[in-house]
């Protein structure tokens, strides 16, 4: 219960700055988002491993640092806490809880691209500074993902909204289509490009650390 607790109270503040922050946009918005997460992942990280993300959590079940019967209740956790933020900020903020979407002139492959390379980044950065015997330990993991999803919003952001994050994306546009302001057209986006990004890095990882990859 307290690693599922916290990956619920982990998303729900990290989907909060998505939510209040990316309308205003910029610089401003992406070290917002980026320190949130960077804070919550020292927050949480010794509790549930600090993953925050759907995606996220489905590579690091193939890289051998979560057991799959945790999963669902990972991945359940996080939508939860995304959706929860994505009301609250709906009350908070003159512009509603923002519904994330692609650029008008970005292709869906263009989207999907953006999306998935963003999310490689940051899985890979996850695996390498925070489930390794080598990196254990260290003072950085937090300030390395959250600067990773800082990167991210700033790169490719305006091409596909910036999201990385399954449940982030979830989140607003779950909240959004219920009280009749939007649809689900975009939903997909925020699925298949962060899980196919992120599943792309497992094999990359264990390419880095060889025979030592199951065992770090």
């Amino acid at each position: 219960m307290p690693r599922y607790l916290t990956e619920f109270v982990g998303t729900f503040f990290l989907a909060l700055a998505v939510c209040l922050a990316a309308p205003q946009g910029g610089v401003a918005a992406a070290i917002c988002i980026g320190g949130a997460l960077a804070v919550m992942v020292y927050m949480g990280g010794n509790v549930s491993g600090a993953h925050y993300n759907p995606a996220v959590s489905v590579a690091l079940v193939l890289r051998g640092a979560l057991e799959a019967k945790d999963l669902a209740w990972y991945v359940a956790a996080q939508l939860v806490g995304a959706v929860a933020a994505a009301l609250i900020a709906t009350q908070l903020s003159a512009h509603g809880a923002l519904a994330p979407a692609p650029a008008a002139w970005a292709s869906p492959a263009e989207t999907l691209l953006a999306e998935a390379l963003a999310t490689f980044a940051l899985a890979l950065v996850i695996m390498n500074v925070a489930t390794t015997r080598a990196a254990e330990g260290n003072s950085y993991y937090g300030v390395a993902i959250g600067g990773t999803v800082m990167w991210g919003v700033l790169a490719v952001g305006e091409i596909s909204g910036g999201v990385f994050n399954p449940a982030v994306g979830a989140g607003p546009i779950l909240s959004a289509a219920l009280a009749g302001d939007g649809g689900y057209g975009n939903l997909w986006y925020y699925v298949a490009g962060p899980l196919a990004g992120a599943l792309a890095a497992v094999p990359v990882f264990k390419l880095q650390h060889g025979d030592r990859a199951g065992s770090d």
